[in-house]
């Protein structure tokens, strides 16, 4: 029968398992904060003070755009066009619209849409594959309705 030896456990041996664990946890964390960095599109407000003080405007211009009862939806149309429905806006409403990509990956896209006789509206321009938002600014009269679409 043989018999096995079996090395002591050193403090080289601990070291060398201590270096290479952590090692493996700043590679990763490395990794992971490179990805992070790369995909953020940017400020969300420029000025969080002057965002809070806003905050209750929004919230009130809010209030009012909801009383209005308008039903927006966007969708992509096969030819890469954006749809909007507006359900309850008054029939020569006008609307503007921008895209912008959700990571900042491309630069913003102005939409130019036109009314359809069945009172939907549809952008003249196309817009690549990927995922995008579309604000929306639609305007009544004295009614203004403000909103984002995500596009995917």
């Amino acid at each position: 029968m043989k018999s096995h030896t079996h090395k002591p456990f050193t403090g080289y041996t601990m070291a060398i398992i201590l270096v290479g664990f952590f090692g493996f946890v700043a590679a990763v964390n490395f990794t992971m904060a490179k990805y992070a960095s790369s995909t953020f599109g940017g400020v969300v407000v420029e000025n969080s003070y002057v965002a809070s003080q806003e905050f209750n405007s929004w919230l009130e211009n809010a209030k009012v755009q909801e009383a209005l009862g308008w039903e927006i939806t966007s969708t992509w149309r096969t030819d890469r066009r954006v749809e909007v429905t507006a359900g309850n806006v008054p029939k020569g409403a006008t609307m503007t619209a921008k895209a912008r990509h959700p990571l900042g990956r491309a630069s913003e896209q102005p939409l130019t849409m036109i009314e359809q006789p069945d009172g939907r509206f549809v952008s003249q321009q196309r817009l690549p594959e990927g995922r995008w938002s579309v604000e929306l600014i639609i305007t009544s009269g004295t009614d203004v309705w403000r909103g984002k679409e995500a596009l995917r």
